[in-house]
């Protein structure tokens, strides 16, 4: 199945058609669980959800996107990386708010492509320092999401943002540097794996 089939299924489900919408699921669940279980083996031990229990979560809210002009795979692998992150600080809000004040959902930052030790942050401390972040530059917070929570890789997230490869890899490694000077300054601050 190619990437065009995916953006024609798009493009109709956008459209209303529910044969496209079961063909759209079919070809892109397999990585959105792929990429469910990955964030979700950063997290916690004990959380209480489980990657097919996001991936269901994120595709019930992608489904009120559906009008959205989708253009192709990565747009709309980008756009399932910000409904995860929405989904998970949602749950992880939900947990807290359980405990009152007891420990948050943990997550790691680890990357390859970094230069940085790998990490490990409280999810709503990351939620606020991306909102924080969010107001000096957007556009670094959306490499973030891409990033983190959508799993994409650096060409992905280069199509998706309209930027070349090497741009997103220096951004990439300038938003990290941003957040984790910032996550060392919270209470729970950050600790190495």
């Amino acid at each position: 199945m190619s990437n065009d089939d995916v953006t024609g299924w798009l493009v109709a489900w956008g459209k209303g058609d529910s044969t496209a919408n079961s063909r759209l699921i079919e070809a892109v669940y397999a990585d959105l669980r792929r990429v469910a279980r990955r964030r979700l083996r950063a997290e916690r031990g004990d959380h209480s959800l489980t990657p097919t229990a996001l991936v269901h979560e994120a595709y019930v809210r992608l489904v009120d996107l559906r009008r959205l002009r989708w253009q192709n795979r990565v747009q709309f692998f980008a756009v399932a990386a910000r409904v995860m992150r929405r989904v998970l600080v949602d749950h992880a809000r939900g947990h807290a708010a359980l405990k009152r004040g007891g420990a948050g959902w943990r997550v790691s930052l680890s990357d390859h492509d970094a230069v940085t030790p790998p990490r490990e942050v409280d999810l709503l401390d990351l939620e606020v320092a991306l909102d924080k972040l969010g107001t000096i530059d957007p556009r670094l917070v959306d490499l973030v999401v891409m990033r983190f929570f959508g799993g994409l890789t650096i060409e992905e997230t280069a199509e998706a943002v309209e930027s070349s490869p090497a741009t997103v890899k220096r951004d990439w490694i300038r938003a990290r540097a941003w957040l984790f000077r910032e996550l060392s300054h919270t209470p729970a601050g950050i600790h190495p794996e």
